[in-house]
């Protein structure tokens, strides 16, 4: 009975270790002690005694960060938060946190000299529109596939996508001011956020876990990047007022080089802060979720009863059917953080009905945007903004159709929520092509104007 006792007290131990660490949560402590315990019965079993079983048994799971990367291998979707998935043949616990972070702040400033560096090399402001995101975009890349322990032949083939866009954002002859050119520059982003991905899945673009993973960052990365930039508003607030009393004029600093440097390299350190994980969004995201989805819902109705109320289709504002586009993407945003935070082996429930409410509602609201659109093409004819804009709604069309199509399926219990996943996941590089269509086709197609 002794003997029993100073096992349990080895194994309490060894669970204390484990908490301490935090790679993983508690509910799967409990999963992993289990397995332990498996172990330790089947070494019995053969003979040993108590202590022996115990130290067999540790040895047979392998140090802390090797079982907990094995655990998260077959639970990635639910250890996401503790994000203790790493690539192969890589050892980020060898990497010392002072050395991480120099490399951050290395990136964050160099990405603040890109910009600075555009401003002031750039004159024409067309094409430091079309540039932005390259200014800043391959330094986020670049933290992530450090991270991920990028090999040289990796590297280039993340490298050749980033320099194909810049050649076609600054070969190209666009004409000033033209629409081909604004639209390249707004979805040029969309194509250097894939291209991120694909550094942070570490290649491993082809599994739907990763990409998963990938939203999850996304919408992590979000809430720090707003996180930082309210904080350091609220610094920049207060030191402005400060020597302004002073009688001194601190807005050619803040326009010159504090704004240039901090707000590209704060997308860097937030997307640091995701991977550092500082138990901070975990515990709020899935309340944010859950706030804003009921008050988008909400706010899709209002919208539907204004464009009814709104008269014909044809002399529809035009900024109102950009507003509306821009509101169904943050909707599908919303979508797919909300679907990423979720806990995928939970049955369905009231949230996940109201979120078909919310893909209801964009339907509708879509429906009425395509409707819009066709009518407006049908009396004005075709134009660059106007071809790109009907492309947009009908990908956005297709997208939450099948999406709402899946999810009655999961609450009828007749689909997995994997099937809702996987969908949302293998349709995110639809998006990326039609951006390269709209960068690439569009500007000579249209005549570069």
């Amino acid at each position: 009975m002794e003997s029993h006792a100073e096992l349990e007290a080895q194994i309490d131990r060894w669970r204390g270790y484990v908490q301490r660490s935090q790679a993983i949560s508690p509910a799967d402590v409990d999963e992993l002690e289990d397995h332990l315990r498996e172990q330790i019965a089947d070494r019995q079993a053969t003979g040993l005694d108590d202590e022996e079983a115990f130290l067999v048994a540790i040895k047979r799971l392998g140090n802390l960060d090797a079982v907990s990367h094995e655990f998260a291998r077959e639970h990635s979707e639910r250890l996401w938060k503790q994000l203790v998935l790493v690539p192969e043949g890589s050892d980020d616990a060898s990497t010392p946190r002072w050395r991480e972070l120099a490399i951050v702040l290395a990136l964050a400033v160099g990405a603040g000299v890109a910009v600075k560096a555009g401003f002031a090399w750039l004159d024409d402001g067309g094409a430091l529109m079309r540039n932005l995101g390259l200014l800043v975009f391959p330094f986020l890349a670049a933290y992530l596939a450090w991270k991920r322990r990028f090999t040289g032949p990796a590297t280039a083939v993340l490298l050749v996508p980033f320099a194909a866009l810049a050649v076609a954002l600054n070969l190209y002859p666009f004409a000033p001011g033209g629409s081909t050119e604004l639209l390249a520059a707004l979805h040029a982003p969309v194509i250097l956020w894939l291209l991120v991905g694909v550094a942070y899945v570490g290649g491993r673009w082809r599994s739907d876990k990763r990409r998963m993973d990938f939203v999850r960052f996304t919408g992590e990365l979000a809430i720090y990047y707003t996180l930082l930039a309210l904080g350091g508003a609220v610094l920049i607030a207060l030191t402005l007022a400060t020597l302004q009393i002073v009688g001194i004029d601190f807005e050619p600093v803040l326009q010159d080089w504090i704004l240039p440097f901090a707000v590209p390299g704060a997308l860097v350190v937030a997307a640091w802060l995701v991977e550092a994980k500082q138990h901070v969004v975990e515990n709020i995201a899935p309340v944010l979720t859950r706030v804003f989805t009921p008050l988008t819902v909400a706010m899709l109705l209002v919208l539907l009863a204004v464009l009814a109320g709104a008269g014909g289709f044809v002399d529809a504002d035009r900024n109102l059917l950009i507003l509306m586009d821009a509101i169904l993407v943050l909707v599908l945003c919303l979508l797919l953080y909300s679907i990423s935070a979720r806990d995928p082996l939970a049955p369905p429930g009231l949230f996940d009905a109201l979120q078909l409410v919310l893909v209801v509602a964009a339907l509708a609201v879509d429906a009425v945007m395509l409707t819009a659109m066709l009518t407006r093409i049908a009396e004005f004819g075709f134009s660059p903004n106007k071809i790109a804009a009907l492309g947009l709604n009908l990908l956005l069309l297709v997208h939450l159709a099948r999406a709402g199509w899946l999810a009655v399926g999961f609450l009828r219990r007749r689909r997995p929520f994997a099937a809702v996943e996987r969908w949302q996941t293998r349709y995110l590089p639809v998006y990326g092509a039609w951006a390269a269509i709209v960068v690439v086709v569009f500007p000579p197609v249209f005549g570069f104007s």
